[in-house]
């Protein structure tokens, strides 16, 4: 009975740490928040700070790179798998910490923009040197490829192909990551913002983070304003992508005056079209990228992942956008009605 209290004790401590059961993944709920939320307890004990875990698991992910680079099993053998397997615990355990650090942030209340923003830089700071490594790997060990396709092993060839790659690479990290991660975001933070409202959700504005870079001086602040430069930037593309849901909301502000006093039909009504949407964001963060990832490096396929991000996840994210989009204008439509 008594261990059965702890465990009943432990998941109610680790789901408190969740930002919302809504956007709540189900592989993260029975695997990385319980791992994330230990690794929050040990950090917390030696008083570590969020921001702290966050760079250190940008640190681990970004290292991975290193042995994804160099983990062919069909060139390399069983030291290749090594390198590989290596590289998939390290960007594991990245993931984790990344967990932990918003897991430790809400247990000690200790909530800052600094770590929002660094927060949702990690997976850029993992995926772009690990996008490199891919196209380093393909330089080395690309022959059974070639051979495959029936084109000569030689210099030239190997340059040539190599480019294309990387050419892929850029358009996969910084068009199709970029864009699909901060759009999944931008969703989770809007179906909180509705349902929730103000205080349990974490949208921001370009409009705000420019007055808070306005008013902020240059001395002492040159890191600090140039990270808002940046978050300017990434908020004002969120904006440019959700045309309808700006509209949205501009119209909920000025009817009701702020999230909070929605009436509650219409939040039940938006939460009950945007849930189905958390499961397409879910997949278009870590979770599933992670696990294609792993599986396309482990059979000697790191060039694939290029193509499944490119072309499925770019499709999904294309169908997710036009999905929440219609269900913005229905909401404002509802909103314009509503005498």
């Amino acid at each position: 009975m008594k261990r059965k209290d702890n465990k009943n004790s432990f998941v109610a401590e680790y789901q408190s740490t969740f930002k919302s059961s809504d956007t709540e993944e189900w592989l993260d709920k029975v695997w990385t928040r319980p791992i994330g939320y230990l690794f929050a307890v040990f950090f917390n004990k030696i008083h570590f700070t969020p921001n702290a875990v966050t760079i250190l698991s940008m640190i681990i992910g970004a290292a991975s790179a290193i042995f994804f680079a160099s983990g062919s099993y069909r060139y390399c053998g069983t030291y290749g798998l090594g390198m590989n397997i290596t590289a998939v615990v390290m960007l594991a355990v990245a993931d984790f910490l990344d967990s932990a650090d918003g897991q430790l942030a809400r247990m000690t209340n200790h909530k800052t923009q600094l770590g929002r923003i660094l927060d949702g830089a990690a997976s850029e700071v993992w995926f772009i040197p690990i996008y490199l490594a891919l196209v380093i790997r393909f330089y080395y060990h690309h022959s059974i490829e070639f051979q495959w396709m029936g084109i000569e092993d030689n210099p030239a060839n190997t340059w040539i192909f190599t480019g294309i790659l990387f050419l892929a690479c850029l358009f996969s990290g910084f068009v199709c990551h970029s864009g699909q991660c901060a759009l999944a975001d931008y969703y989770r933070q809007i179906h909180l913002f509705v349902v929730k409202g103000e205080a349990g959700s974490e949208l921001d504005t370009s409009a705000q983070q420019q007055k808070i870079y306005d008013t902020t001086p240059w001395k002492g602040n040159f890191l600090w304003k140039a990270f808002l430069k940046t978050y300017i930037s990434y908020t004002a593309k969120q904006e440019r992508r959700t045309p309808r849901f700006q509209e949205m909301k501009d119209a909920l502000i000025a009817k009701y005056g702020s999230p909070d006093k929605v009436p509650d039909d219409i939040k039940k009504e938006f939460r009950r079209r945007s849930l189905p949407l958390m499961t397409l964001a879910n997949i278009l963060t870590f979770n599933t990228r992670a696990a294609v990832l792993y599986i396309m490096c482990l059979l000697d396929l790191p060039w694939a992942y290029f193509i499944f991000e490119i072309v499925i996840m770019s499709g999904l994210a294309k169908y997710m956008n036009y999905r929440h989009e219609s269900l913005c204008t229905d909401i404002l439509n509802r909103i314009k009605d509503n005498k």
